[in-house]
């Protein structure tokens, strides 16, 4: 059978699956929540149907056509959502893979070579897309996104600033003038500038205000801000070259491992994942980007001991905290309140070991 026709079987396999577990719950699907199994046997989205009230029910798996490798992969954004693509990596095969989000599913586009080893973590903006190389001789990489499929991107391959130490996210800043990696194991982010074509230049290497700066995301102003697994968060402002100026400092956040950061969609709150903690901190993001802890013990929400939260995303409508349950293998729901304060909704799903990333449409 051709590729693409069993591509379009499984992605009305998983519509139908979706459709009956809304029938037998009772409520209308609003929206999606994506994740990858990671199996070095074969790799696939996760697919979750999300109510209105932010719950979630399993909607089935498409395969990427690549390899996962079991285990976690220690990054943030190896599977993202723009508009209506998805794409995730294939950190066993050194493939990315491209999908259309359609009315009746996934649709496989395209498994290409990922332009280096152990593919890790994605960006994009417009019509360009980068990855991060996390494996030997470590880079990242550039490709055009068409209609058609992706096409690497002429020049675009960068090396990393301390020679692949660790990497675990690349993404543009807002604007798409930036390109921003961190290292975890030299505690310095990379920054390049991006010129109009989409080419990132030379990397800039700036000095982490906190130890192992993990995932990260950005501020209604650009402002980076990371999650230091040591035990903080900072935030940084970026300069029109690229480089980073503190403007708060490794942020205690009293909980262990807090590992991955995203914001809230109004910018005004950032809540990293403590892997160690079992918890989830939310801090205040302030005009000018400082971080201030909104609950003195750091536990704005707890998931419970073992839990082991990874990657988070926020739901589209802003509404709801994604958060991938490691220790149970599960995704989990937080209701984002308008003071940033999480009420816990509940957790879905029957994952492999390894599984890795969310994205949300």
């Amino acid at each position: 059978m051709h590729r693409r026709t069993v591509a379009l079987f499984v992605s009305f396999a998983a519509l139908l699956l979706a459709a009956a577990t809304a029938g037998a719950a009772g409520k209308a699907h609003h929206g999606y929540v994506y994740t990858l199994t990671n199996s070095a046997a074969g790799n696939a989205v996760a697919v979750f149907a999300r109510a209105d009230d932010g719950s979630l029910a399993p909607a089935g798996t498409v395969a990427t056509g690549g390899l996962g490798t079991g285990a976690n992969l220690g990054s943030q954004g190896s599977i993202i959502v723009s508009g209506h693509k998805l794409f995730a990596v294939n950190a066993g095969s050194n493939t990315i893979s491209y999908f259309r989000l359609r009315h009746d599913g996934l649709q496989l586009q395209q498994t290409i070579p990922s332009g280096g080893v152990q593919p890790t973590s994605l960006t994009v903006h417009d019509h360009v897309l980068y990855v991060l190389n996390a494996g030997p001789g470590g880079n990242i990489t550039g490709f055009t996104v068409n209609h058609d499929g992706l096409a690497p991107l002429a020049g675009s391959t960068r090396p990393l600033g301390a020679g692949s130490s660790g990497p675990a996210q690349v993404s543009f800043s807002p604007s798409g003038k930036t390109l921003v990696v961190t290292e975890k194991a030299s505690s310095t982010i990379d920054t390049y500038a991006v010129d109009a074509h989409g080419i990132a230049g030379a990397p800039i290497v700036n000095a982490a205000a906190g130890n192992t700066p993990f995932g990260f995301d950005f501020d209604k102003r650009g402002d980076v801000l990371t999650s230091d697994a040591a035990g903080s968060a900072s935030s940084y402002a970026v300069a029109k070259n690229g480089s980073l100026s503190v403007i708060s400092g490794a942020v205690a956040t009293h909980q262990g491992a807090p590992c991955w950061l995203v914001t809230s969609k109004d910018g005004r709150y950032a809540y990293t994942a403590n892997a160690g903690g079992g918890t989830i901190s939310g801090f205040a993001v302030g005009h000018d980007g400082s971080l201030t802890l909104l609950d003195p013990s750091g536990a704005t929400g707890n998931l419970g001991a073992g839990s082991h939260p990874l990657d988070e995303i926020v739901s589209r409508d802003g509404k709801f905290l994604h958060v991938l349950v490691d220790g149970t293998h599960m995704v989990g729901t937080f209701r984002i309140g308008h003071d940033g304060s999480l009420t816990w909704i509940g957790a879905t799903g029957t994952l492999p070991p390894g599984d890795v990333g969310l994205a949300t449409s």
